[in-house]
């Protein structure tokens, strides 16, 4: 479904991705993991052309990488941003609305206005309320709920567990498992390595911005390297 290949990114004498090759298969989860400044964020920004690199990207058999963003959106890429992001000044509904901004179909959109309020059932009670007054969990969920919109094929998640309460944690794997059991591929990177191993098809471990490792998620859970590294082992 995507494949990159000698992928690079650069932030002035930064070499923030160094040439990395990767595919994501369709119908699965693949995660990438690593610690901060490993290079995972500027990889997702790349696929959707927010930042300059050099290297090939292609989506479904297309060659995507001089897209236009809005135009990646529209071939089924959509993106779930580190730190939510979130129109504060907005309503849940309308923040909803605008992840389908590419869409035109306003049937299908309110249909999948109320699949996202059956996955969130919380996003449905506080539909009218400001999305800067929901909880950190609260806004995860309306960010999600957001990238879905767009009916991605394929959906990227950047740390979207990142500062929730252990038990919000555990939610947001679940709904992640939910939303692959619908037929949508994803891509996650995640803090949560031992988490997002066990719920993931395939991983890269990435390291100064190069892919160290790569397997099953269960083969990385047992790597004796990764244990030390990213799970806490000895």
């Amino acid at each position: 479904m995507l494949e990159i290949k000698d992928l690079n990114v650069r932030y002035g004498g930064i070499h923030a991705v160094r040439g990395i090759d990767m595919s994501v298969p369709q119908g699965n989860i693949v995660t990438l993991i690593g610690a901060n400044g490993a290079g995972k964020s500027s990889t997702l920004r790349a696929i959707c052309n927010l930042v300059k690199k050099t290297g090939t990207i292609s989506f479904m058999g297309e060659d995507i990488s001089k897209l236009p963003t809005r135009e990646i959106v529209k071939r089924g890429i959509s993106m779930v941003p580190e730190g939510r992001r979130v129109f504060a000044d907005l309503t849940i509904y309308e923040n909803l609305v605008l992840g389908a901004y590419t869409r035109k179909d306003e049937a299908g959109i309110k249909s999948d206005i109320e699949w996202v309020y059956s996955l969130f059932p919380r996003l449905k009670e506080r539909e009218k309320q400001l999305a800067g007054t929901l909880s950190g969990g609260e806004q995860q969920m309306l960010a999600v709920g957001r990238a879905l919109m767009s009916r991605p094929k394929l959906l990227m998640m950047d740390e979207p567990s990142l500062g929730l309460a252990p038990i919000l944690v555990r939610d947001v794997f679940k709904i992640i498992q939910k939303i692959h059991e619908e037929g949508v591929t994803i891509l996650l990177i995640e803090q949560n390595a031992r988490m997002a191993l066990k719920v993931a098809d395939y991983a890269y471990v990435l390291e100064t911005g190069a892919i160290a490792l790569s397997g099953s998620g269960q083969e990385l859970l047992k790597n004796q390297e990764v244990t030390r590294a990213y799970l806490g082992g000895v």
